[in-house]
């Protein structure tokens, strides 16, 4: 009689890797996250720990986890690192790609605050609200440009989170360092200046409200509108600096 038992471990096996698969794809597991404990895990998934440290050595051999002893699994760094380091080099070494990075951004966040506002859950929208609530509050507060920069960032990856599209919040993510600059050249040079920052903080909350009110196209709009504005603003400093330059050179007799 043929013993079913391996065959029968090995179809749980594939029930945990499926399932923490989509948990990593749909942002539930983040990177660096590290997973339940295996009695959590076996009563979550509903299987035997035998079944779920064999799909656990899967993910391992797929490098989708790791496990460092005494600390237990959590999930692996995701992007190719050494294959993007070059590119993530030369964007980031060249001002001007600034200006090309804010285009992808105004498409990509539009139509994720479009489809956040379609798809988004009660859930979403609590998170939504609390990274809203957390930037807001630091304008009260002595806060630096920083920190300010990580809120701001914060708040755009919840609303891309909503969106329900792992594949865009993943092309987000892997961006994630070009994103967080661009955003931090945003608050450092538009922050400061108290017209700029009202229209920042009036654009947030344009933007805050139709996507947890539901209003997709009208969220499009709002996050269109932010990213094209602060290109904008960016243009507005890069000239106004060419003009202190040039009435410098010529006040020091260079012309």
């Amino acid at each position: 009689m043929k013993d079913t038992q391996p065959e029968a471990r090995r179809q749980l096996a594939d029930v945990v890797v499926e399932r923490i698969e989509r948990l990593i794809v749909d942002g539930v597991l983040k990177q660096g996250q590290t997973l339940p404990s295996e009695r959590r895990l076996t009563e979550k998934l509903g299987v035997s720990r035998t079944a779920l440290r064999e799909g656990l050595k899967i993910l391992r051999a797929r490098g989708l986890i790791e496990t460092s002893q005494g600390k237990g699994s959590f999930v692996a760094k995701l992007s190719a690192e050494p294959a993007q380091a070059p590119m993530m080099h030369l964007l980031g070494s060249q001002p001007r790609t600034l200006y090309d990075l804010l285009e992808v951004r105004e498409m990509m966040e539009a139509e994720s605050a479009r489809l956040a506002a379609l798809r988004g859950t009660p859930a979403d929208y609590i998170l939504i609200t609390r990274r809203y609530e957390e930037m807001v509050a630091a304008n009260s507060r002595d806060t630096d440009a920083s920190t300010h920069a990580r809120l701001d960032h914060a708040f755009h990856l919840a609303i891309s989170e909503a969106s329900h599209n792992p594949v865009l919040v993943h092309t987000l993510a892997t961006l994630n360092d070009l994103m967080l600059s661009s955003v931090f050249a945003s608050v450092n040079n538009l922050y400061h200046r108290e017209a700029q920052k009202r229209v920042i903080d009036r654009q947030h909350a344009r933007l805050y409200n139709a996507v947890t009110g539901k209003l997709p196209e009208q969220a499009r709009r709002a996050a269109s509108q932010h990213i094209k504005s602060v290109r904008e603003n960016f243009a507005e400093i890069e000239q106004e600096e060419q003009r202190l330059v040039r009435s410098t050179l010529r006040l020091e007799g260079w012309t």
